[in-house]
């Protein structure tokens, strides 16, 4: 074989390597890319959900109303005070005591009193005798003018004496009864029927008038006092049925509208309405409570408050179609109570939807879900009617 043969022969089989390698490389490629699908749709992720985490929409009959709010309040209270200036004595009841109306509850010192009271007595009998004197004279002078001893100026004057000394009199009785007024107002009584509610003077302590001494609610009669703002007063009317939920109690409490706030309060503009309780058992004053006052009824396509999303612009709901997760834009409407959760109407998705409850947070639009058992439909849900 000559050299120019093995040159050739070289080449070839070098030729002939980098066609295979070439060709193996090109094959390579085409199987990577054609398994490139297939390794993208097996790392997908697909959520597993539960029965308990979604819901149908629903056709209910939700029940309007305007949300109220407020501390509840004793319609009757009463503020013990005293009327004159003394010593305490004889305070014997506490916070929680139960009083009657008219009840004796403490005094002040009367030594004061009593001494105003006899100078005042005193005086009206000084004047009573003083008229005694005045009327004997005028009856003597009257004989005497009869008489022609004396002038009838001396009657005229004796008249007068006995006109003073009645008046005199007249206002020593009113000042012995203006004294014996003072002298029974060293009693404390209770001016109605209740509970004590505060404590703020102690026996021996030295008290001056309009000095509080107790604080008395009367807790048979409760009300709620609630702050509207002027949209919502428009719609309550004295009457209206109500459901409060009241701190500490699990019962819902049922009240009704009693009366409205003609005029709106300055600056605010917000009316103030007062519900009346119909069960205040177990309640008491300064409580808060919350609730809603009904309005009225509506017949519509709903979901649970906590399903619709508001993480972005516009409020959405998460559905699921296809066995994919889809946000769905809604309009919300009125609100109502069904199961123990809030229900509200929303206007974009049809009744039957399956919704995905607020619980799971936001899923990315698109992902994949199935439900537990490998379904990918939700399972059918009960109606419920809303309260």
């Amino acid at each position: 074989m000559t050299r120019s043969r093995k040159w050739l022969l070289a080449v070839l089989v070098v030729g002939l390597v980098v066609v295979f390698l070439g060709w193996r490389a090109i094959g390579a490629r085409k199987a990577r890319e054609a398994a490139a699908p297939a390794a993208a749709a097996k790392a997908e992720v697909v959520v597993e959900l539960a029965q308990t985490d979604v819901v149908r929409a629903q056709e209910l009959e939700l029940t309007t109303g305007v949300p109220v709010s407020g501390s509840l309040r004793a319609v009757n209270s009463a503020a013990v005070k005293a009327r004159v200036a003394g010593e305490l004595q004889g305070l014997t009841v506490r916070e929680g005591d139960v009083v009657k109306a008219g009840q004796v509850l403490a005094r002040i010192d009367p030594t004061e009193s009593q001494g105003r009271l006899r100078q005042a007595q005193q005086q009206a009998d000084a004047a009573k005798a003083q008229i005694e004197i005045a009327q004997r004279q005028y009856d003597n002078n009257k004989a005497l003018v009869d008489q022609g001893f004396i002038s009838r100026t001396a009657l005229d004057t004796s008249l007068d004496n006995l006109n003073a000394a009645k008046a005199t009199y007249q206002a020593s009785t009113a000042a012995a009864d203006v004294a014996r007024k003072t002298l029974d107002d060293t009693v404390l009584r209770a001016p109605i029927d209740g509970v004590v509610s505060q404590r703020v003077a102690q026996p021996g302590e030295r008290v001056g008038i309009d000095a509080k001494v107790l604080d008395i609610v009367d807790l048979r009669r409760l009300e709620l006092e609630a702050t509207l703002g002027a949209a919502d007063s428009v719609q309550l009317q004295a009457g209206q049925a109500a459901q409060l939920k009241v701190e500490g109690l699990e019962r819902p409490v049922p009240a009704r509208v009693a009366r409205i706030n003609p005029s709106a309060q300055a600056g605010s503009r917000s009316v103030l309405a007062y519900l009346s309780i119909d069960d205040p058992a177990g309640l008491r004053q300064g409580l808060f409570a919350q609730g809603r006052v009904l309005t009225g009824a509506t017949k519509a396509t709903a979901v649970p408050l906590a399903a619709i999303r508001a993480d972005k612009p516009s409020p959405y709901v998460q559905v699921v179609e296809g066995g994919r997760v889809v946000h769905k834009a809604v309009q919300q409407g009125a609100r109502g109570e069904a199961a123990n959760e809030t229900w509200v109407a929303v206007d974009g998705v049809p009744a039957g939807t399956t919704v995905l409850k607020g619980h799971l947070g936001q899923l990315r639009e698109g992902t994949a879900v199935r439900f537990t058992g490998g379904t990918t439909a939700a399972p059918a849900a009960s109606g419920a009617k809303a309260a």
